[in-house]
């Protein structure tokens, strides 16, 4: 009897190729690296970052979420630099030109913040403002609950904190809290998007991209988009991160939140919401900062008009602009 033929053996890590990043509309920078600790192989991974502008200026801190990776930021970080700040846009693990373990099962959101606390560290970052769209505000809010010391303001991008609390029924239009000691109450678009991103035959990043902005993006951007996920190994980060959001108070993820939110209320520093007017994901949750985060009193918050989830792209150099006057008045 014949032996099946065996494919390539599936390698548990990949990095995308170089040329995949040439010549991106819009995104000019250099590529830089910092090691960071692989709990699940002995080699560590390589995780990218932009760091355009002055090395000893006050820092900007730029964080994506799901699908994207830092080109989403490619509009704000000359406007950061131009105005001598330090701007810094980060690849998580799993996107952009960052290392991608392939199996979903090594990408947690606790390990989320831990690579991203490492890379702080190494680059030894303070006085920093932080710009946190999606995953990446709960991300690098964790962050900054472990070291609030490096940290001088927060801007709060169409982002969340979820937690699966019973007070937030009623609160955000993508629902997820408790509803009694057994059960949750969770939006079905919510649930959708997870089954969806774990079933699809191909996800293809840039629909997503294009399907979440209100201005649209041309052929170009979503290409450049698509550049970092050229095959199904470089996708499990993408193909999981919806899964890890917090529906369950049970969930690790809602605890590791509870903790971020036990130092965001006492956190008086600058904190700003910009969040675009035509985002229901977040929706609700700009509110909820402003209430909880002792330093949201009295700041500028703004609903960005025509924007939606990616306003980086809808309106990206407008809310640079804003966001640079806003960091010389709070100096």
């Amino acid at each position: 009897m014949p032996t099946p033929t065996q494919g390539p053996p599936i390698p548990p890590v990949v990095r995308t190729d170089d040329a995949r990043f040439e010549h991106l509309p819009g995104h000019p920078f250099a590529p830089h690296y910092v090691s960071v600790r692989n709990p699940f192989h002995e080699e560590p991974l390589r995780m990218h970052y932009v760091d355009e502008g002055p090395r000893d200026a006050p820092v900007v801190l730029m964080t994506h979420g799901e699908p994207t990776w830092s080109y989403l930021y490619r509009k704000l970080i000359p406007a950061f630099a131009g105005a001598g700040l330090r701007a810094i846009a980060v690849d998580l693990v799993g996107f952009g030109r960052s290392d991608k373990p392939t199996l979903a099962a090594h990408y947690s959101f606790a390990g989320h913040v831990d690579w991203l606390h490492e890379l702080v560290l190494r680059l030894d970052l303070r006085d920093v403002t932080l710009v946190g769209q999606d995953w990446g505000g709960p991300i690098s809010m964790g962050v900054l609950a472990r070291e609030p010391d490096r940290f001088a303001r927060v801007v709060a991008a169409n982002t969340m904190l979820h937690t699966a609390e019973p007070e937030l029924a009623g609160r955000i239009t993508w629902a997820a809290h408790a509803s009694g000691d057994e059960d949750s109450t969770v939006n079905a678009a919510l649930l959708d998007w997870t089954r969806a991103t774990h079933r699809m035959p191909e996800f293809r990043v840039s629909d997503s991209v294009a399907g979440a902005t209100r201005r649209g993006i041309p052929p170009e951007v979503a290409a450049a988009y698509d550049a970092p996920f050229p095959s199904e190994w470089h996708k499990a980060g993408v193909r999981q991160f919806p899964a890890l959001i917090p529906v369950t108070r049970s969930d690790p993820g809602a605890a590791l939140n509870l903790q971020t939110w036990q130092v965001l209320r006492r956190f008086e520093r600058p904190f700003l919401t910009l969040f675009g007017d035509g985002d229901p994901p977040t929706r609700g949750w700009d509110a909820i900062f402003r209430e909880r985060v002792p330093g949201a009193a009295g700041q500028p918050h703004a609903t960005l008009e025509n924007a939606g989830h990616f306003w980086q792209e809808d309106c990206g150099a407008e809310a640079a602009a804003m966001i640079v006057d806003w960091i010389a008045a709070t100096r």
